[in-house]
């Protein structure tokens, strides 16, 4: 054991996120213990999250371990360790070497893999052949390589960077793709492999700049008015630590390197009774397979969150910019490559929402009306994955709804054409411009936990009455329901046809007409891949063939694609959970739900995107009695309701 004198701050509870001093005495400890040398590098640095059921035990003052959880990298041997180090006893309790694994890519990498390129002598003499003498104004997006059994890429850590030219500083070098230089850089000897010359290709030449410094072709409007959101009593939620209460919701919310923001211990206060509903819910992997069969595209397939890291790439969000009302921000600390903590100030936005109506009828008979404005608490991220943004938002309504939002927005992937001066997995976006067709995978971890953790899934399926003298009118329909036994049987895709759907269930917990209470999966918008079985994407990422899978609990289960995916040949994660084919009836399983947006793109995505949209909901199935907003107030006078006769009964337009 190793005694390190600095006092730690006491933390409030088990699932708090980690603070900047407890990671400063996690590394040294560490680095004291295993006398690490300066090629050690920190992937990931994170909270080692308590076992569930010292979580739900916990009572406010109870005593509990701290411990930190680390991915090692030594550069130097090219070996990867996990470790575990206990902030309690001052000391490692775990410290063990993964063979065969890449972690992901690290921010500083990032830009160590720019400079690099930028002043290869290969990389350069590239450059001359297109009438390029300086490389100060080239832009390099190191991706990850994949793996796709090139004899010079095994058993190194590589990045592979494409380029682009910028005109000048501010200028939007995307336009300008530099279609034909690929470098590899090891990124554990921090040099270029190589650099692969596919031959010149002709460079557009209109720009794609989108802020009017930069742009004379745009002009602000001018009749567009002020729209304020003002609070003057204040929010109605409050934030106690990572604890966040709202109207009759609480939970609490965490943040590491992979996952970006973390839901944990999700409640609904139904009548003065605590109810859980989800244990823990997060991304856990996106992946973006890109369909283009020429070099300069066919071996793009992100994984952003198992080769980047959501969290470690989250903006710094601004009031009046990303979040509007009574916000209240959360900073994200994680630390940098060399074990040192990185502060993202305001990386985590909370506020509340008007969301038009709630619910609402009139008696035709009677003229009284009766409505109620619908409000919803938000919380949410942004994060900048190389040309891509996007937004990740939890939203928390008044009738029990629990909504899980993606927002898609940043630059297209650009290159240019080939001597045809076309291409069928593409659109031209301007003039001799390509931005290939693509897609993006998200799929999330649901760790239930319906009014206790022991729950089932239940698919329903919708069939139509057979014509017949049953059926006099030919217009019947009626469901189909099934509960998932094993885990194989609950690999399942969408299908329009029977409106197929799923019920999350616990069969211990009846409402009051005798049925299990539930949470339903409410599909938003979704597909499915085209790359074929035998494409490294589908190896890799198998999990993407299927919409849902549900899977017996396992805390070492906790990515869809495995914990290493970064050039990892494939067969991990979901498709390799599901072979133990274990009982996931009325047992503590986990529900993983996979979202896909299939983007062909369009002139109108040139130069930043317009936000695209896709969410999924989770609504209570028969959880509540009845519908549980029928106690939000009638909305204030002052916000323009009156009577609508002369009885005075109440109405709101």
């Amino acid at each position: 054991m190793v005694k390190i004198e600095e006092s730690i701050t006491k933390v409030a509870h088990p699932l708090a996120p980690l603070t900047e001093e407890e990671i400063q005495k996690a590394v040294a400890i560490l680095k004291a213990e295993k006398n690490l040398n300066d090629l050690v590098r920190f992937p990931t640095v994170a909270l080692n999250e308590p076992k569930k059921e010292i979580v739900l035990n916990y009572k406010e003052g109870d005593a509990f371990d701290r411990e930190v959880f680390f991915i090692l990298l030594d550069n130097s041997i090219s070996t990867t360790y996990e470790t575990v180090v206990s902030l309690t006893t001052s000391s490692v309790v775990r410290f063990e070497e993964i063979p065969d694994v890449q972690p992901g890519i690290m921010f500083e990498e990032f830009l160590e893999c720019e400079n690099l390129v930028k002043n290869h002598p290969d990389f350069k003499e590239a450059l001359k052949k297109r009438g390029i003498e300086n490389s100060d104004l080239i832009m390099v997006d190191p991706w990850s390589t994949g793996y796709f059994n090139i004899p010079e890429n095994e058993g190194k850590r590589l990045a592979r960077a494409i380029c682009w030219q910028k005109k000048f500083e501010d200028d939007n070098g995307y336009a300008y793709p530099l279609t034909g230089i690929v470098a590899y850089v090891d990124l554990n000897k921090m040099e270029v492999d190589r650099v692969e010359d596919y031959g010149v290709r002709e460079i557009p030449t209109h720009d794609g700049n989108y802020y009017p410094e930069t742009s004379d072709s745009i002009e602000f409007r001018q009749d567009l008015k002020p729209l304020e959101i003002i609070q003057p009593d204040g929010p109605s939620f409050t934030v106690e630590g990572n604890l966040i209460k709202w109207q009759k919701w609480s939970f609490r919310y965490g943040f590491t390197p992979r996952e970006g923001l973390v839901i944990y211990t999700i409640n609904y206060n139904d009548k003065g009774v605590e109810r859980p509903i989800l244990y823990r819910g997060a991304l856990s992997e996106m992946v973006v397979p890109y369909g283009d069969a020429s070099f300069a595209h066919n071996s793009q397939n992100a994984f952003d969150a198992g080769e980047y890291g959501m969290g470690q790439l989250a903006n710094s969000l601004e009031l009046g910019c990303d979040c509007l009302g009574h916000i209240h921000y959360f900073d994200a600390v994680l630390s940098d490559s060399a074990g040192n903590p990185r502060t993202i100030k305001n990386a985590v936005c909370l506020h509340e929402e008007d969301y038009g109506i709630g619910w609402k009828h009139t008696d035709w008979r009677t003229d009284h009306m009766e409505v109620r404005r619908s409000r919803k608490l938000v919380i949410s991220f942004f994060c900048t994955v190389g040309n891509y943004d996007y937004g990740f938002y939890w939203s928390f309504y008044q009738d029990g709804t629990i909504e899980v939002e993606v927002k898609l927005t940043g630059m297209l992937n650009t290159g240019t054409f080939d001597e045809t001066g076309k291409s069928k997995y593409g659109t031209e976006i301007a003039p001799g411009l390509n931005a290939v067709h693509h897609q993006h995978f998200f799929n999330f971890r649901l760790d239930t936990m319906l009014d206790g953790v022991k729950n089932s899934v239940v698919e329903t399926e919708t069939y139509a009455e057979p014509e017949g003298p049953e059926n006099p009118y030919s217009n019947a329909f009626y469901p189909v329901s099934r509960t998932f036994k094993t885990e194989k049987e609950a690999t399942r895709i969408l299908d329009l046809q029977t409106q197929r759907t799923w019920k999350i269930v616990n069969k211990n917990s009846l409402n009051f007409v005798g049925q299990p209470v539930g949470y339903k999966i409410m599909p938003g918008e979704n597909c499915l891949p085209f790359a074929h079985d035998s494409s490294s994407v589908i190896k890799r990422a198998g999990f993407i063939k299927n919409h849902l899978h549900v899977t017996k609990y396992d805390e070492n289960e906790m990515y869809a694609t495995g914990k290493y995916p970064n050039q990892h040949k494939g067969g991990e994660g979901l498709p390799k959970y599901i072979q133990k084919d274990r009982a996931i009836d009325d047992e503590d399983i986990v529900v993983w739900y996979t979202m896909g947006h299939h983007h062909l793109t369009r002139p109108e995505d040139w130069p930043v995107m317009p936000t695209a949209y896709i969410n999924f909901h989770l609504k209570p199935v028969g959880f509540f009695d009845r519908n549980p907003a029928l106690d939000v107030p009638r909305p204030p006078k002052k916000n323009a309701c009156s009577v609508s006769n002369t009885q005075a009964k109440p109405s709101c337009h």
